[in-house]
């Protein structure tokens, strides 16, 4: 993990004009409250906002408010920070956002859990005087990219900041895998599924599954299987230069591969799943030190 001072590379200068990108949970009134509170308490500071026009629209926004029409990461540019007001679904969005514009990304949770959140719906002022003031560190986060292999070809390729998850499709069948490290057949069974998983995401659907709970500091790959048909099915932790692959049997049915729960592609038959560290990190504001 990399922890750099809030003024970044990229950041705007004291003397040119701010400007900090929100992205919201419409759907909750939750979120439009909240995410009012933090435009006033922006725009009050001299710090400009801008909001995706598809969200503008929910919104109780004043005109001052910029507003852009595509939802591409390219609409973050010469933005300093990335909020995200919503629950862990939200916040994987706004990731993929932030991963592709190298912005830092700031999270509020208004959901359940809010594991990728830095800070809770009553921290909103908290929030916006940490913005102002610049107070906030940036570090880096892991994130793994994802190969679907074909009779040798890639035919499919992602990324995710939690985990990929190759599945079964049936409800009725198991699929039938068998996990290489570095190349290497470590073990075979037949499963509801592997779950292929990064220090962040050790605590979202790979801890569901039974993983183990990996420090955001240590940079490692996790493999955990889904309800293994198997005596000596166990968690794997391995080193972040692995290559982690999971082969369906060509005996088996299709599988289909899950990207942070967001994005999903069906597997081909006999497919190979490769995971290894990804390539681009991605950034993350702080507020405090906590775990």
């Amino acid at each position: 993990m990399t922890t750099t001072s809030g003024t970044t590379p990229g950041t705007n200068s004291n003397t040119s004009r701010r400007t900090v990108f929100l992205l919201a949970h419409t759907g909750r009134p939750a979120a439009i409250r909240s995410a009012e509170l933090v435009v006033q308490g922006l725009l009050r500071c001299g710090i400009g906002v801008r909001v995706l026009a598809a969200e503008a629209v929910d919104l109780p926004l004043p005109a001052s408010v910029e507003t852009v029409v595509d939802a591409t990461p390219e609409v973050l540019d010469g933005c300093e920070l990335l909020i995200v007001l919503g629950g862990d679904g939200t916040l994987l969005r706004g990731a993929e956002f932030a991963r592709a514009s190298g912005v830092p990304m700031l999270g509020v949770n208004l959901g359940r859990v809010g594991f990728l959140a830095e800070a809770e719906r009553d921290d909103l002022d908290k929030v916006v005087d940490r913005v102002v003031t610049r107070a906030y560190e940036v570090e880096e986060r892991m994130t793994i990219d994802v190969i679907v292999r074909s009779n040798g070809d890639v035919v499919h390729r992602d990324w995710a900041l939690n985990e990929a998850a190759v599945q079964k499709v049936s409800p009725e069948r198991m699929l039938e895998v068998v996990l290489e490290i570095d190349g290497r057949p470590a073990t075979g069974f037949g499963c509801d599924g592997i779950v292929c998983a990064t220090p962040t995401g050790s605590t979202a659907y790979a801890f569901s599954a039974g993983g183990p709970v990996v420090w955001p500091e240590v940079e490692a790959l996790l493999m955990v299987p889904i309800s293994a048909h198997a005596l000596f099915a166990k968690p794997l932790v391995t080193s972040p230069t692995s290559v982690l692959a999971v082969e369906v049997q060509p005996h088996t049915p299709h599988g289909v591969l899950w990207c942070d729960g967001r994005r999903t592609v069906e597997l081909p038959h006999a497919a190979r799943v490769e995971v290894r560290k990804g390539a681009v990190p991605l950034r993350l504001a702080r507020l405090h030190h906590a775990s």
